[in-house]
């Protein structure tokens, strides 16, 4: 990932949807000017959910998506089928595809009912209008005639993806509300095998951007060179910031009036998951012998050495509990609907996946009584440190009484 790219999960998820040769690839085409998406007369063309990161103007940095058509047939149609239904679980923006010769069927309507259920923004795009004898005469704030052919009508369906995009300003920062212009905000960012050679992981890009927009400064460090740090910067810190893997020596060496957080507990507030991810924690103390527990992650990456969701997670579980546990590691877009076979859901901080596919796997495990949390307040409960990582948050203080 580019240090000036915006990252995946902070762009417009637009999906587009529809049955088969309604014309969905050709309107992604020209929506994006690309040729993205392959395009012909055969019905099924599109197999697979094609995506694609890009400028799309009037809007910015979306994430494109083009779905396979939802009235696919046969065994692999039904897998196709449900991986383009997967996808709305990440969508911002669906555009609902139909080709005007048709009309809207049932399929369409089982759509519509899907996104209003999911609470999707959507439009119905009526495709092909070039082939009609008479002009269609449709209103709705919600409905565009386009042909996608002569490219009819794409610059108006564009600005009203744009108008839903157009979102408040939510005042939701990462840290900058939890810190003043000039305060100096200490990061501590462990360098072994397992980070990325040259750069520093998105969470922590991000932190260190959203303080400079604060106006403060931040000041980057080693778990083993924190001490010294703290000793020489010649100004007490407004906060501490430390990789989940380094808490329990950054806690060790930051003295007590100093708050203390993690980057994970950040990224689940910026996600709208705190509250609950805290309360998930508390389920590590009822594990029993054979429990199983998911681990999750929302990027896909090589496994190193020591790696913190299939090895270091599961070693503090089981030192922390004293229970034998049985794991299932999973990682990407592959997220079990069925969480009934866990006594436990523990995810990565999901910097990678945008807040409504978050918000949904949480949901997902809320619904079925499952208790979620993520690695680092997980790491920050095992190793009694939470309590303290989260009084920077008054409203979260009476969790752990």
């Amino acid at each position: 990932m580019s240090l000036n790219a915006t990252p995946s999960g902070e762009r417009v998820h637009i999906g587009f949807f529809g049955k088969r040769n309604a014309g969905k690839s050709s309107i992604v085409n020209a929506v994006t000017g690309q040729e993205l998406a392959v395009v012909s007369d055969v019905k099924g063309t599109t197999t697979d959910p094609v995506t694609k990161a890009m400028e799309l103007l009037p809007i910015g940095p979306v994430v494109i998506i083009d779905t396979p058509g939802i009235d696919d047939e046969g065994a692999l149609g039904e897998l196709r089928v449900k991986k383009t239904k997967q996808i709305l679980n990440k969508t911002d923006i669906a555009v609902l595809v139909v080709d005007c010769q048709q009309g809207i069927t049932e399929v369409e309507q089982d759509l519509i009912a899907l996104f209003e259920a999911k609470e999707i923004k959507y439009l119905i795009v009526y495709n092909k209008i070039d082939l009609l004898s008479e002009p269609m005469q449709l209103e709705g704030d919600n409905i565009c005639l386009v042909s996608a052919e002569r490219k009819d009508g794409i610059e108006s369906l564009k600005e009203a993806i744009g108008k839903l995009a157009a979102v408040e300003n939510k005042d939701t920062y990462i840290v900058a509300d939890l810190i003043q212009p000039n305060d100096f905000v200490v990061l501590v960012t462990p360098i072994d095998s397992a980070a990325p050679k040259g750069r520093l992981i998105l969470p922590q890009q991000q932190t260190i951007r959203d303080i400079l927009d604060r106006g403060a400064i931040s000041i980057v460090t080693k778990e083993t060179e924190l001490k010294h740090t703290l000793e020489n910067i010649g100004k007490t810190p407004a906060l501490v910031i430390t990789d989940s893997q380094a808490f329990a020596p950054v806690a060790k060496d930051t003295p007590l009036d100093i708050p203390l957080t993690s980057f994970s507990i950040l990224m689940a507030r910026y996600k709208g998951q705190l509250e609950g991810a805290v309360h998930g924690a508390a389920a590590i103390g009822a594990l029993q012998d054979g429990d199983t527990v998911l681990i999750s992650e929302g990027c896909t990456h090589h496994r190193q050495c020591g790696d913190i969701g299939t090895v270091k997670l599961p070693k503090l579980l089981e030192k922390t509990t004293g229970k034998q546990l049985q794991y299932r590691f999973t990682s990407g877009t592959e997220f079990p609907d069925d969480l009934s076979a866990y006594k436990l859901v523990i995810h990565c901080g999901g910097c990678m996946l945008n807040e409504r596919e978050m918000k949904y796997r949480q949901k997902c495990a809320a619904d079925q009584n499952i208790p979620f949390t993520n690695y680092g307040i997980a790491m920050a409960y095992m190793q009694g440190i939470l309590k303290r990582s989260i009084e920077i948050f008054p409203n979260l203080r009476d969790i752990l009484q």
